[in-house]
């Protein structure tokens, strides 16, 4: 699992059929200081995020149980939505 930001939502008006009902979110993991990390990439929603929000994300096998689509096309689910963040010394 990671942490990550939505920056923005994916319309697909033509997609497989395994997908079909879901909200697809754009994500961009992030470090510790908030900073961007990797590219962005698309996610599953699940719990209901938004533009703006910091998320958790799960990927591979996780990413499609957590969605109960164990046989879709799925790499990462967002399966909560942050309210803090605490990180101590290192």
């Amino acid at each position: 699992m990671f942490l990550a930001k939505v920056r923005g939502t994916v319309v697909s008006t033509s997609k497989d059929e395994r997908l079909v009902g879901f909200k697809l979110l754009v994500v961009h993991r992030i470090g510790v200081e908030g900073e961007y990390v990797t590219n962005p990439s698309v996610a599953v929603d699940t719990v209901g995020a938004g533009v703006g929000e910091t998320v958790i994300v799960t990927g591979g096998s996780s990413a499609r149980f957590a969605a109960t689509r164990p046989d879709a096309p799925i790499d990462l689910t967002i399966v909560g939505i942050v309210d803090t963040v605490e990180i101590g010394p290192a």
